[in-house]
């Protein structure tokens, strides 16, 4: 069980964290080109649709955007449940060669993005892998770190971050939770 704290970001301090991260994604890569995103199921995949259409309004280019299911490849997996429910990774892309952008919600231990990039794999051999999160609350347990992070947030492990985004709630709000 979890009770509210507070609210780390509203709706437009997360849009403009996600339009600073479209500026540093364009800069580092020198534009938008060979460049794609890869949305970490679940909340990952609407953060990278809306940097994508950052990227577009920068770039004048659409850059694809593609949906990464990390089920199977986590290392928790028999912790978390017996029967998990995995849903379809869905790239409608060639990720070879291309300048892959990794875009999850919250990068806390680093294990989900570990997974990712196994679950990457499957998929080709990219050019190179960034890693884009709206908020890097700490606590990492693997050699891991954002290319891009909208905010850094100091945590105890008590407490819990919730990434509020459609199409799985009814807003756009970054809150912070205690653990009880």
């Amino acid at each position: 069980m979890e009770r509210y704290k507070a609210t780390l970001m509203d709706e437009p301090a997360v849009g403009r964290a996600l339009k600073r991260i479209a500026h540093e994604i364009v800069e580092h890569n020198n534009g938008a080109e060979n460049v794609c995103f890869v949305g970490i199921k679940r909340r990952g995949i609407p953060l990278a649709h809306l940097i994508a259409q950052n990227v577009e309004k920068i770039e004048g280019t659409r850059v694809p955007v593609g949906a990464l299911d990390i089920t199977f490849y986590r290392d928790d997996l028999e912790k978390k449940s017996e029967s998990p429910e995995v849903h379809p990774s869905d790239l409608g892309f060639s990720i070879e060669g291309r300048d892959v952008v990794l875009v999850d919600d919250v990068l806390f231990t680093g294990r989900t993005v570990s997974a990712a990039l196994d679950a990457l794999k499957e998929h080709g051999r990219a050019a190179s892998v960034q890693l884009a999160v709206l908020i890097d609350r700490g606590h990492r347990e693997l050699p891991i770190r954002g290319d891009y992070v909208g905010k850094n947030v100091p945590t105890s492990r008590a407490e819990f971050i919730a990434v509020r985004i459609p199409p799985y709630d009814d807003k756009i709000a970054v809150e912070l939770h205690e653990l009880q």
